[in-house]
């Protein structure tokens, strides 16, 4: 594992990560803000106009991707080829409870399917319990997954679900998710008790310094919030909103079409 001290990031060293400089350049305009929001449809009753709908959104407003259930992703990979925008998909979503072989069976599917980003739930009950052999197997979990994405030029975003764990959790789940080669630390599914909170994503920032991105997700839905998070630490935002975002950054009211409470 990694042996950075979490409670010292080294602020400036090479591990710092300069939260200001880059807010400023993503707001710097309505383009560079969509380049690192994760435009987001995961409700449970999602059509496939909708899901088409979402995909027609990302390409137009050049959004890091777009994030839908695996149920999509081959309809999406296809309504998006040609684009350069790439497809996002939840793994284990969104409990985080299911086998470590299904994950990696599911990850190899949408792989396969044209899924590029891979947002995947840690287990939050082995992570809760508190053994090392629980700690192992949640690294050995997500080392799996990450060996699969990466063999496939993909990237692994991993979901802790921070509304659920406490201080000391929060730590332990970055730094096994860090040690197993995770891209991205994750705030929360949207689907729980919370969402992400700029203290968080200060926390997951200090962990990860450069080593990975942070990714703010959940109750995300304005300017403002997103401006919260960017400044906090965040790199990459998971929002439904994302449309209405970007159009209040571009001074324009436009309502998306996909947008809906939950993420």
């Amino acid at each position: 594992m990694n042996t950075l001290s979490i409670t010292d990031p080294h602020p400036h060293g090479p591990e710092h990560f300069d939260a200001e400089a880059f807010a400023a350049h993503t707001l710097s305009s309505p383009q560079n803000l969509a380049a690192v929001l994760d435009h987001t449809l995961l409700k449970p009753e999602a059509t496939r106009t909708q899901v088409l709908q979402l995909c027609n959104e990302a390409a137009e407003h050049r959004f890091a991707c777009a994030m839908i259930n695996p149920t999509w992703v081959s309809l999406a990979a296809a309504a998006l080829q040609g684009t350069g925008i790439p497809v996002g998909v939840v793994i284990g979503f969104p409990l985080g409870a299911t086998l470590s072989a299904s994950k990696h069976e599911e990850t190899a599917h949408m792989l396969r399917h044209g899924a590029h980003d891979i947002d995947m739930v840690l287990n939050i009950g082995l992570l809760k319990s508190g053994q090392t052999a629980d700690y192992e197997a949640i690294r050995q979990e997500i080392h799996g997954v990450v060996e699969l994405a990466h063999a496939a030029g993909a990237i692994v975003k991993v979901i802790l679900e921070t509304c659920l764990l406490s201080f000391e959790e929060k730590l332990r789940a970055s730094e096994l998710a860090l040690s197993a080669g995770a891209d991205f630390l994750k705030t929360s599914t949207g689907f729980s008790t919370g969402g992400a909170t700029a203290d968080d994503i200060g926390l997951l920032r200090g962990i990860a310094g450069t080593r990975a991105g942070v990714k703010a997700s959940g109750g995300i839905r304005s300017l403002a919030d997103a401006k919260t998070m960017l400044r906090a630490g965040a790199s990459r935002i998971g929002a439904s909103a994302s449309v209405k975002i970007v159009n209040e950054l571009a001074g324009h009211t436009i309502e998306p079409t996909t947008s809906a409470p939950g993420y």
